[in-house]
């Protein structure tokens, strides 16, 4: 039976935690961290290579779409799709809450939140498009230590507004 305090994945009661799972769950948070930081430094090659060489990409616009509008799945359309940021101006993602869903010494499954902040020139100045985004994401642990498998972008809302100099 699922109780509030084990419902996807909280454990909010006493709980006892080894000292390999700290240290994986930390290593997790970084490599969600690190994900945003490659993304918002331009540096795709180093955001595809927080992947497994299988590891794919699928990207949705909205919450409850069965297919994705984008389906990354090679080294050249990862970065690619990465590189897309450069449209930008400047972009920045906050990271909010991850959980931990399924953790083993070996695979992990996560779902985080961030909020990505994009400034985009154009012809009437600058806009202002924020994207609530939730990942989903299947890690593996390898010998380079975590890696994602499988990322699932969701994009739950994105608002657009005027952006004042």
């Amino acid at each position: 039976m699922t109780t509030p305090e084990t419902k996807h994945g909280f454990e909010t009661g006493p709980t006892s935690v080894s000292e390999d799972q700290v240290a994986d769950r930390l290593s997790i948070r970084t490599l969600i961290d690190a994900y945003a930081h490659y993304a918002d430094s331009r540096e795709p090659e180093l955001q595809y290579g927080l992947y497994t060489p299988d590891g794919r990409t699928l990207v949705y616009r909205e919450s409850g779409e069965s297919e994705p509008v984008q389906v990354l799945t090679t080294h050249d359309q990862h970065v690619e799709g990465f590189a897309a940021l450069s449209q930008y101006i400047a972009t920045t993602h906050f990271n909010g809450q991850s959980v931990i869903t399924s953790l083993t010494s070996s695979t992990a499954t996560v779902e985080s939140y961030c909020f990505a902040h994009h400034v985009l020139a154009n012809d009437d100045g600058r806009t202002l498009i924020v994207m609530s985004i939730r990942y989903e994401d299947s890690l593996v642990k390898t010998t380079r230590g975590w890696r994602f498998a499988e990322r699932k972008l969701v994009i739950v809302w994105t608002d657009n507004r005027p952006l004042r100099p």
